[in-house]
């Protein structure tokens, strides 16, 4: 059973559409409270854990669906975590130490929510994070996007507030169905505008969609030619060879299915192949 693919891409990418709550959240729900079950995960769970990366997207923009979270929730997570005792550090910290029992947060596309819910709760934590930013919807929303993620200026406030920035390409397009030369386009132009924009050479970079279709070889030698060392997965044991593997948590991870996701029950599952 796969649940219905959610495709961000920036043509044709409707966020209202992400926010159906039929036949797509159904399967969700029903797929991953069966990985849980199925690995004995229990509210008392307490499995040898690895470091962890985690993937989020929007805290509270109801127009993101299944990649929303609502902001009671996150807060859940990091109780969640911290009753377990994880640490919460920066990915980099996590793949130096991949056998300590470590947590990184990181955020894709780059939404306003990150910065008005989820930001100030970090802060007052002291926990890092990391924000992946769709550079071309910084420069210009696209329609339906209003409101809904940064400009420039909120990126700025994203880095001022501790976050770490990087890319998360131009259009936020499959990279598994571009050409080398579009893919090149928009590794290359992504890092460059974040440098003249924020005064940033990053050298890490986020898949869009980041799942085992959403990559190709090409677009890994592309990105280590346009000067990235890091590429982010949005799976685990499934994602793009030579990628860095990351647990993506939905709408629906209440805090059993959230401890499930921290033990490794969705490590095999993927949202859309």
């Amino acid at each position: 059973m796969r649940v219905e693919s959610v495709r961000h891409a920036l043509s044709g990418y409707r966020p209202d559409r992400l926010a159906r709550r039929g036949t797509v959240w159904g399967r969700l729900c029903a797929e991953r409270s069966f990985h849980a079950a199925r690995t004995g995960i229990s509210p008392g769970h307490t499995t040898a854990r690895r470091g962890r990366i985690l993937a989020y997207h929007s805290i509270g923009t109801p127009k993101w669906g299944l990649n929303d979270v609502r902001p009671r929730d996150f807060e859940r997570h990091l109780q969640v975590a911290a009753d377990q005792g994880w640490s919460f550090v920066t990915p980099a910290e996590v793949l130096a130490e991949p056998d300590k029992q470590q947590l990184a947060l990181t955020f894709d596309d780059g939404l306003t929510s990150v910065l008005t819910n989820a930001v100030p709760v970090l802060r007052h934590h002291g926990i890092p994070a990391t924000a992946f930013v769709v550079t071309g919807w910084a420069d210009h929303a696209p329609p339906g996007f209003e409101g809904l993620v940064l400009d420039w200026r909120g990126v700025t406030a994203l880095g001022d507030s501790g976050l770490t920035l990087a890319s998360h390409s131009v259009t936020h397009p499959d990279f598994g169905r571009l050409g080398s030369a579009e893919a090149r386009r928009e590794l290359e132009e992504s890092r460059e505008r974040m440098r003249q924009m924020l005064g940033i050479v990053t050298d890490e970079f986020a898949i869009p969609l980041g799942q085992s279709g959403n990559w190709t070889e090409a677009a890994g030698q592309a990105a280590a030619g346009a000067g990235y060392r890091t590429v982010y997965a949005q799976s685990v044991n499934t994602r793009p060879a030579g990628t860095i593997p990351r647990t993506f948590i939905t709408r629906i991870d209440k805090p059993v299915l959230f401890r499930a996701a921290l033990a490794g029950a969705y490590d095999n599952w993927e949202e859309s192949f």
